[in-house]
């Protein structure tokens, strides 16, 4: 990352939207589905912010370890749960003394400026028969594909505002999450999406209720090519 990245970070801190009443939905449901693929054992998270996910990995895991690139997230980590192991450092310069059964990357590829290096340089992080998890936006998403349809983008990889002030780099399709995956020597195990997304997350937040935005999330799990989000679970 550039210095610029590591400002960016700082930005993103000071003025996050991570914990929006959708944002938090999606994460916490990105959690049931990872569930499903941890190994019991060890856990090294990427990128946690505000820590929605950690609040539930460091139950799996008491000895949980993150790695957080902006100081102030860094610093609500280590207030909030004392109990874990924060590294404030950005990805690729980060060197943890152990190996882990499990790496869990929730909206961290679409961040870094080249997600090759990021993944070859966390393989030797991954103890034998590790897994790593990750969750990404989804360019095929309905809400973009219908977004394109009635004029307000002109391509499902146009980025919104909320794309521009989160940082993000790119934003995948499930052929190009697991080409990054294949092309630096992954085997993917899983694939899938959640979240059936019609409308933006403001216009979504002014219909739809806890129970309701759950069903969508659920509902996405049958139709991963056009979900809001897709994950992909993958060995060395």
């Amino acid at each position: 990352m550039t210095k610029f990245s590591q400002e960016k970070l700082e930005n993103v801190a000071e003025n996050s939207l991570y914990t929006t009443f959708t944002n938090k939905m999606t994460i916490e449901y990105s959690f049931e589905v990872f569930k499903r693929f941890l190994k019991k054992g060890s856990i090294l998270e990427l990128g946690p912010a505000e820590g929605l996910m950690t609040n539930f990995l460091k139950d799996l895991d008491q000895n949980l370890t993150v790695i957080e690139g902006s100081k102030i997230f860094a610093n609500q980590l280590k207030d909030k749960y004392p109990s874990i192991h924060v590294i404030n450092s950005l990805f690729e310069e980060a060197e943890p003394n152990q190996k882990f059964d499990n790496i869990v990357l929730g909206h961290v590829l679409e961040h870094v400026e080249d997600p090759h290096i990021l993944l070859n340089h966390i393989k030797p992080w991954l103890k034998e028969d590790g897994v790593i998890l990750c969750a990404v936006p989804n360019a095929r998403s309905l809400h973009r594909q219908a977004a394109v349809e009635i004029g307000f983008i002109s391509s499902i990889f146009e980025m919104s505002e909320k794309d521009i002030h989160h940082g993000h780099m790119r934003i995948y399709t499930p052929e190009t999450l697991q080409e990054d995956f294949l092309k630096v020597g992954y085997k993917v195990e899983h694939r899938g999406g959640y979240w059936l997304k019609p409308l933006t997350d403001s216009q979504l937040e002014v219909v739809l209720d806890e129970s309701m935005l759950r069903g969508f999330m659920k509902l996405g799990e049958s139709y991963p090519d056009i979900a809001g989000e897709i994950y992909i679970v993958a060995k060395v």
